[in-house]
């Protein structure tokens, strides 16, 4: 699935092709996504595009009457397509800007969104409850430290959970739990405050660093720009299970928490 890393990446492979550039037509081929695209959707055409910001894992096209609000699923992905490139049997979507440039959405399973709002974005109810961007400064210690205060569910559900903080998907819950020493069962409220500290540090970190070398490959995702992430080359304790710990050689546990796959040292994580 992909999760925030891979969403920005997206937002920076399309960013520079489309924003400035008015739409001239929506083609929609496949109304039947997560939520059915909404025929106001092609409020759109005509309008100029002003920004791609992103929002969690949505992406938001901003113009001057409304925002398109898309969400790439389970398997979604957007590229920008050669001159003439008929559409496969997967590309739902099209946004075709008036020079031409057409930016394609593509989803096997159906799971993504493109939605129509004429409203401030933030405030849909899709977006409004979620939690802050970990790379933002509303994301620090006293905040985790706060939500987290009586909290029995483990430390990895909880920062999983996207109205406490948004993009800490699976792959990044593991590493950044390594990262801090911390070990992923634990309860959430009753991590000290100082290992709290240190996890607010390494989810920054993990995040940060997966963005900028491209988000992590997956079997469905290839970046907006074509090119695949390559983040899971740098992977310490996701899908390696059973392998030697990188710290210390004991071998890593796995086991399923939360219905995911959580991967773990039993002497580097308590």
């Amino acid at each position: 699935m992909p999760e925030l890393p891979e969403v920005e990446t997206t937002r920076r492979g399309i960013e520079p092709h489309i924003v400035g550039k008015r739409v001239k037509a929506l083609h929609v081929r496949q109304p039947r996504l997560r939520w059915p695209v909404p025929p106001s959707i092609h409020e759109a055409e005509g309008k100029k595009l002003k920004t791609v910001e992103r929002r969690g894992k949505y992406l938001l096209f901003r113009f001057s009457s409304g925002t398109i609000i898309a969400h790439l699923g389970m398997s979604g992905s957007m590229r920008i397509t050669a001159p003439g490139e008929p559409p496969m049997f997967h590309d739902h979507v099209d946004l075709e800007c008036s020079d031409g440039t057409t930016l394609r959405y593509c989803d096997p399973r159906r799971f993504g969104a493109w939605l129509w709002t004429r409203e401030d974005p933030l405030q849909h109810e899709l977006i409004v409850k979620l939690g802050p961007e970990p790379l933002t400064d509303a994301f620090n210690v006293d905040y985790l430290v706060a939500r987290a205060k009586g909290r029995k569910s483990s430390v990895k559900t909880f920062i999983m959970d996207s109205h406490v903080v948004v993009g800490v998907g699976n792959i990044y819950a593991n590493e950044a739990l390594f990262m801090a020493g911390i070990h992923p069962k634990r309860a959430a409220g009753r991590v000290s405050r100082a290992r709290y500290e240190k996890l607010v540090a390494a989810i920054k970190a993990v995040l940060a660093a997966s963005i900028e070398m491209g988000g992590t490959t997956l079997r469905d995702f290839v970046g907006g720009d074509g090119k695949p992430g390559y983040f899971k080359q740098t992977l310490r304790v996701y899908g390696r299970g059973g392998q030697p710990c990188l710290a210390c050689k004991t071998p890593l546990t796995e086991i399923r928490l939360g219905q995911r796959s959580t991967v773990f040292c039993k002497l580097c994580q308590t």
